[in-house]
């Protein structure tokens, strides 16, 4: 899928879902400069391009590029959940922190949801920590239509709680 992304205020902006092999430094690269995240997370990020080139759709996970000018600077990966019939979780939605600000993340959001339910998908469920650096990340989460469905405290570690979002689908009729 490829769609324009006017928004972003570039002629030359697009989104893709098509994963390549030069995604997992950008990636890497994206994750790495939030600085929200401990290595061993920005592993598990390349992980899941890595899968998703090895095995296509079988991996179950999807990908959101926005690409300007040709360079990566923003995605989303979302999946099924195993075990459920339309529910999704979106694992990760990053921005290169010098393009926060600009809607991307709106942008990447909005595509995935898109996709998610063209897929039967009816529910979409995002985990994120509840440490005070996240509090912009969960403002967005909230102004998107998403809620609060579980907070499971310290999960991640001391004062770090886990927060479930969760946001019901439009389901298209048939």
């Amino acid at each position: 899928m490829l769609n324009s992304c006017k928004s972003m205020n570039n002629t030359s902006s697009k989104l893709r879902s098509q994963v390549t092999p030069s995604d997992r430094d950008a990636v890497r690269r994206i994750v790495e400069t939030t600085g929200f995240f401990r290595a061993d997370e920005v592993d598990v990020a390349v992980e899941l391009v890595d899968e998703a080139l090895a095995k296509g759709e079988a991996s179950g996970y999807h990908f959101v590029f926005a690409e300007v000018d040709g360079i990566v600077v923003g995605y989303a990966c979302y999946g099924p959940i195993a075990c459920t019939l339309g529910s999704y979780d979106l694992y990760w939605i990053a921005v290169d922190p010098s393009r926060q600000g600009q809607g991307i993340g709106q942008i990447l959001l909005l595509e995935a949801e898109g996709q998610i339910v063209a897929r039967g998908g009816r529910h979409i469920y995002i985990e994120t920590s509840g440490r005070p650096q996240y509090t912009p990340t969960r403002a967005f989460y909230e102004r998107c239509g998403y809620e609060v469905a579980a907070v499971l405290t310290e999960f991640y570690d001391r004062d770090d709680d886990k927060v479930v979002w969760r946001k019901v689908c439009a389901v298209k009729s048939e």
